[in-house]
Formats: C-alpha cells, sequence, structure tokens
C-alpha cells in the first residue's frame, strides 16, 4: 500500500480541469446557501469529480508501462549549426492520449522550452524533433526523458520517467565541412559564395596527351602526337598536387572575443577544418599549428583518408589561453616542422597597429620560406558604431574612436602588403568563405 501511494505521490499530477471542477462545486455549495433550491446538486459535483478522479487513476495506472519513449540523438553535435534530435513515443494504452514530453537537455544551452504536446491513438507512434545549437566544444550532458500522459477525462496526468542519460561530445562544425564537400563534388560551390577564378597560364603538371576538341588551347598542341596519329591531339595539365597547406591558429587571448555566440578562436576552427576538406579534395596535403604562449597540437601534413579526421579530433580539444602568443616559438615551430615550401594559413586578430609590430619581424622571416596568409577578423561593433549617427558630443568621441580602429584594421593590410605578406580581413559569420576563395585564389596563381 505505501508502495502504491508513494507511486501515486511522485508520479501523479492533477490538471487543471481538476482544479477547475472543485472551483465550480465550492462556488455552487456557496450559492446554495442563498439558494436553497439548489439543495444536493454541490455534493453531487463532488462526489461525480471523486468518481471521474478515481476512473482516471484507474484508467492511466491499470498497466505499468503505458507508454514508451527514446531520445533519438547523433553521435556527436556539431559547433555553430543547427543539430537535428528527437523523442521517439509510443502509446501502448488501449484509448487515445494527450502527451507532454520533456527532454533534459544539458545545461549549456540554457533553455527551459523543450516541452513538446501532442495527442496519439491507440498504438500510434511518433517522433517529436527539435533543433538545438551549440556554441562551445566538449561534452555535453543529455538527462532523462519524461511523458506526461492524461486519459481523454484530462482530470490527472501520469508521469513516465525514462532513463536516457548521455553524453555527446560536441565537435567543430562538421556539418558545415560536410556541406562544402558536398558542393565542391557536384561543382556548386558559387551557390555558397566560392568565386569561380580565372586561371593564368599553365600548371606546370602534366596530366596526358588527348584529343583536340573545340575550345582547347591551339598553343598546347602535341605536334609530334598529332604526327603519329593523324589527328590533332594536345597536351592535358592538371593542378598540381602534394602541396602543403598548414593551418596555424593563434589561440592566446585575442582569439577570445566573442560574436554570436561564439569566440574567434571557433571561427577560426571551423574555417581550418573546411579548408584541411577542401584542400585534401584538392589532393594537396593538410596539416595544423595551434599555439599560444606555447605550442599545442602538430599535425603533418598528409592527405591520407584518416587525416581529417585526426585534425578533428585535435581540434575539439583546442581551448582559448590568456596569455600573448609566443611568436618566436610559432617561428621555430613552423622551421622545424614544415621542411617544403608551403601555404602557411595564420588565424589570428589584431586590434591595432602595436598588436601587428610586435609580431611583424616573425611574420616577415616565415614570409621568406612560405607563402603567409595572415587571417584576421573584422571587428562588426565598431563597424555599427563608426556608421551611427553621432547627436552628441559623447556620440561624436564614440563615433571618432571607432573609425579610428576601423582604419587601422585597414593599415594593417597595407602593412602586410609591403613585405608580400597576403591577407584577409573578414567578419566572422564570411571567415570560411572567404578564406577558401583565397586560397583557390592562389593555387590558381601557381603561387604556392
Amino acid at each position: 500500500m505505501k508502495k502504491i501511494i508513494g507511486l501515486f505521490y511522485k508520479d501523479l499530477f492533477f490538471t487543471n480541469r481538476l482544479f477547475t471542477g472543485l472551483g465550480i462545486s465550492a462556488v455552487v455549495f456557496v450559492f446554495s446557501f442563498f439558494f436553497p433550491w439548489l439543495g444536493i446538486i454541490p455534493v453531487l459535483i463532488f462526489w461525480a469529480l471523486i468518481a471521474l478522479f478515481l476512473i482516471d487513476v484507474l484508467m492511466l495506472y491499470r498497466t505499468a508501462k503505458g507508454v514508451f519513449a527514446k531520445r533519438h540523438a547523433p553521435e556527436r553535435l556539431s559547433n555553430s549549426d543547427d543539430n537535428d534530435l528527437g523523442v521517439y513515443i509510443e502509446n501502448w494504452y488501449p484509448f487515445n492520449i494527450g502527451i507532454a514530453v520533456i527532454d533534459e537537455i544539458p545545461f549549456q544551452f540554457q533553455k527551459r522550452d523543450i516541452w513538446f504536446k501532442s495527442n496519439l491513438k491507440p498504438n500510434e507512434r511518433k517522433l517529436i524533433s527539435y533543433v538545438l545549437r551549440p556554441t562551445k566544444r566538449g561534452e555535453y550532458e543529455f538527462g532523462n526523458v519524461m511523458v506526461y500522459a492524461k486519459s481523454p477525462l484530462g482530470l490527472i496526468r501520469r508521469r513516465f520517467t525514462f532513463e536516457q542519460a548521455e553524453t555527446l561530445p560536441v565537435y567543430p562544425s562538421f556539418l558545415q565541412m560536410r556541406k562544402y564537400e558536398l558542393m565542391a563534388i557536384s561543382n556548386r560551390l558559387t551557390d555558397i559564395g566560392i568565386k569561380k577564378i580565372r586561371r593564368i597560364g599553365h600548371s606546370l603538371e602534366f596530366e596526358q596527351v588527348k584529343n583536340y576538341v573545340a575550345g582547347d588551347d591551339y598553343r598546347t598542341i602535341n605536334w609530334k602526337a598529332t604526327a603519329r596519329r593523324g589527328d590533332l591531339m594536345v597536351n592535358s595539365y592538371t593542378d598540381e598536387k602534394s602541396q602543403h597547406v598548414y593551418c596555424v591558429i593563434d589561440k592566446s587571448r585575442a582569439m577570445k572575443m566573442p560574436f554570436d555566440g561564439l569566440s574567434l578562436l571557433d571561427y577560426a576552427i571551423n574555417a581550418s577544418l573546411v579548408l584541411s576538406s577542401v584542400a585534401l579534395i584538392k589532393e594537396d596535403k593538410a596539416g595544423l599549428i595551434t599555439a599560444a604562449e606555447k605550442i599545442g597540437a602538430v599535425v603533418p601534413a598528409d592527405r591520407k583518408p584518416s587525416q581529417l579526421n585526426k585534425i578533428l579530433e585535435v581540434l575539439y580539444k583546442e581551448r582559448t589561453r590568456y596569455l600573448e602568443t609566443n611568436m618566436e616559438l610559432v617561428y621555430s615551430t613552423v622551421r622545424s616542422v614544415i621542411k617544403q615550401r608551403s601555404l602557411v594559413v595564420f588565424f589570428t586578430n589584431y586590434e591595432s597597429m602595436n598588436a601587428l609590430n610586435r609580431q611583424l619581424p616573425y611574420l616577415k622571416r616565415i614570409a621568406k620560406f612560405h607563402l603567409l596568409l595572415v587571417v584576421f577578423f573584422e571587428n562588426t561593433e565598431l563597424k555599427t558604431l563608426s556608421e551611427k549617427q553621432a547627436t552628441d558630443l559623447e556620440g561624436i568621441y564614440i563615433k571618432t574612436i571607432a573609425e579610428k580602429f576601423a582604419h587601422d584594421k585597414k593599415l594593417i593590410v597595407k602593412e602586410l602588403a609591403k613585405y608580400g605578406i597576403q591577407s584577409i580581413l573578414s567578419t566572422p559569420q564570411n571567415l570560411t568563405v572567404n578564406t577558401i576563395n583565397k586560397y583557390l585564389e592562389l593555387k590558381a596563381k601557381q603561387k604556392i
């Protein structure tokens, strides 16, 4: 008996419909003092509610397992992307039920609206889908799935708790990476902002001798092969392959700045992952170096099928440090790890010319041996302030300072170009597209 009472106390919840009925009974009872003709009606209403309550309890509790629920989630979540999850529900009752579902999602999302209502017929199955967008890498702990069921009477709800506790890792944006891969395979990269780059001259890598077709460059005609075959034959060239592409990611405090829920480090990680994927599709070799006051991870360039997963596993664990980058150590690591001329994409952030001048001597040294591409971020908040109309003295002061910092960003681009260093000044949301466009441009111009 105690067990049954404990079960009711834990899993039985009263609905508004029951309280409404009791309220009506109480009101009628009060009015019966002033209108004796109401007589026994309040008592009948009360006992009718009690009888319906007991019937409702019997309907919901006569079977131990009236509802089944299970969370449908991927093995891992993609950072900064919309991830599809769901709760699978089955109704094992012989009558229609109304359900309310609560999925205990990780606290990192700070959401309290994962509450779904639906109706199920007998033996009906349903998948309730929802979307989560994580903004930090790491492990996310999900809790139980709770289902509140009510019968057609609707006076009470019975709670079913399904232990679905699990921990899901949040990796860098592999969904974005797959999207770019699919677009590249189907030649639809222009749909997502990737520009078509006009190739200048011929690649130095010979591929084959083939029959001439309309549109081939007549300067590539192979006269010896033409004489042997009796038909026009041309030399075919292909993009140079196996070129090394290294992403060097700055993890210092300069990359801690947030934008749209993500840090600049997360944007750099997502962009480097997509760039590595595109480089491997182009049959180049992709590598990775992370650094702050000390060197973090080093992944030598390779194009094995497992290379992308290796880079993904390394980026998953990276965190922002709170000290400045040791550029001397970065330079020595680049010289010791990268043995041949490569494209070195350095993801960092500069807010002033002073910040650049501290690192410029080491950047010039790296540029002597490799093609260096410095990628840093445009401060969108400062841009908004500089474009805002000033209405008072304080507004003029703020607008002036914002314009000064925005101008410094453009000076940094010119200063880097003075020493032959390529650069990208990009907003965080456009970082991936701009980086890939620059990589394809450099490759088309045969600068690597």
